[in-house]
């Protein structure tokens, strides 16, 4: 069970369009796929269940905020406890793949406060190891779920390298950075990598104190830069973007070949249908362009995460 978080510094680059799509369509493929919404917009967890169906069956009980609350009160609960299947999404992928979500709720924002109170302790020894127990809250969550429950975790994380991002980074074994080919979205993603560097280490570190016996070091690769929200012209990007997508590839990360169109209509309205773009029913050229190029960055996703797997 591979277990990839999907973060930007900025938001409005398509991070949440890419989970919901990377996951609808490796759920179409077969896979079995669970959602974990971290961000406090919640976009992802609206973008499957309608508001009113959170409000009466998730807001009060069932949703990441109210797991991270009964860590805080010293109470036990099972990360399994809070998963649902949306129903318009398993009713178009019945007979193929499975698609899971765990909600986000509003409140989210204020338990990333909750935590770093948290980490504090009496002796330095203490805090390091309080530093332990509160960023691995989610490795351990899903250390509970059965290797072949799911092939896949995709975590929606918020846009900022917060506790509760940096729960998802500890847990996950990859991160996918979405970033839109633009100055200010571009600009953060080599500031993103020496911050995802130096927690890497500093847990590590902490990880190799006495008494902290049978806790793993991570090792979370960055399986690449997707490009969204991409402008094309005659089959390529345009030419006003195409400096930001060369300098990024300056950086040393993988970026994926395929793009992920601009269509402001295509995935403005996916959300209010209950089902990600490339799940939708109906058809078109334009529909059939963006899904396409969808369908191509998830088969080099794929093709990326089998480097990794074993023979």
């Amino acid at each position: 069970m591979w277990i990839v978080s999907v973060i930007n510094y900025k938001g409005g680059v398509g991070k949440t369009t890419t989970t919901a799509n990377l996951a609808a369509e490796l759920a179409w493929r077969g896979q079995r796929v669970l959602l974990i919404d971290l961000d406090p917009q919640a976009s992802l967890t609206f973008s499957l269940v309608t508001p009113d169906e959170w409000e009466r069956d998730l807001a009060a009980s069932k949703t990441i905020k109210s797991w991270f609350d009964a860590f805080m009160n010293k109470s036990t609960g099972a990360l399994t406890d809070l998963v649902v299947t949306p129903r318009r999404a398993a009713a178009v992928l019945r007979g193929k793949g499975k698609l899971d979500l765990i909600a986000s709720h509003l409140g989210l924002i204020n338990v990333d406060l909750e935590l770093a109170t948290e980490l504090g302790g009496a002796t330095l020894k203490q805090s390091k190891l309080n530093y332990l127990k509160v960023h691995r809250r989610l490795a351990d969550g899903l250390s509970q779920i059965a290797d072949d429950s799911y092939d896949i975790v995709l975590i929606d994380c918020p846009p900022n390298f917060n506790v509760v991002t940096k729960t998802a980074i500890v847990a996950s074994d990859f991160v996918l950075i979405p970033a839109k080919p633009d100055y200010l979205s571009t600009l953060g993603i080599d500031y993103l990598q020496r911050n995802l560097n130096e927690l890497v280490e500093s847990y590590n570190e902490y990880a190799n104190l006495e008494g902290t016996a049978g806790v793993a070091r991570i090792s979370p690769e960055i399986l690449g830069i997707v490009f969204t929200m991409v402008q094309i012209y005659g089959g390529q990007p345009i030419a006003a973007i195409r400096p930001f997508i060369a300098k990024t590839k300056k950086l040393g990360t993988h970026v994926f070949d395929a793009h992920i169109r601009e269509n402001k209509t295509i995935f403005g309205d996916a959300p209010q249908i209950g089902l990600p773009v490339v799940l939708h029913r109906y058809s078109s050229g334009t529909h059939n362009d963006v899904v396409l190029g969808l369908e191509e960055f998830v088969d080099q996703f794929q093709a990326r995460l089998a480097h990794w797997s074993p023979a």
